[in-house]
């Protein structure tokens, strides 16, 4: 059975998720280092791991396989979820795949050299209306997906 793995500490489409995994009746994974308030759902199950780097990361790949969606911004994770068969979204709605993982991976290791060096880069876009939009679209194309097998 499919399940959705929330990387849930600064996602900000946790709402959408809820409401998508209530229509496919699926269960939900809402993993962070501190707590979060979720919804009453028999689905819906919040995972409060130890503080520190990775360790909602690793939860999250330890358990997520072939079939499972996962949804985070972090792109090692990604890496890890695709090697175990899972699909995942960036909360934009932008897949990370097979094909894209290696250049997005190369893409972050450049940009942590650059602000090693003490460069502004100036961080993540404004998360908009369009992008909300697009998450949900592409998890509910996420789900069928899972769902054919």
């Amino acid at each position: 059975m499919t399940a959705i793995y929330i990387d849930a500490d600064a996602c900000p489409v946790k709402d959408e998720v809820y409401r998508v995994a209530q229509r496919y009746a699926l269960n939900v994974f809402v993993v962070s280092n501190a707590f979060i308030r979720t919804p009453q759902s028999k689905l819906i199950q919040q995972i409060v791991v130890e503080a520190g780097a990775d360790v909602a990361d690793d939860w999250i790949a330890d358990r997520a396989g072939k079939g499972d969606i996962v949804i985070t911004s972090d792109i090692p994770l990604a890496g890890r979820a695709l090697k175990a068969g899972a699909q995942v979204l960036a909360p934009t709605g932008k897949p990370f795949t097979e094909s894209s993982i290696g250049a997005a991976l190369a893409t972050r290791e450049i940009m942590e050299h650059i602000r090693s060096t003490g460069e502004q880069t100036g961080g993540p876009k404004a998360f908009t209306a369009r992008d909300r939009s697009q998450f949900l679209s592409a998890l509910d194309a996420a789900v069928h997906r899972a769902r054919r097998g």
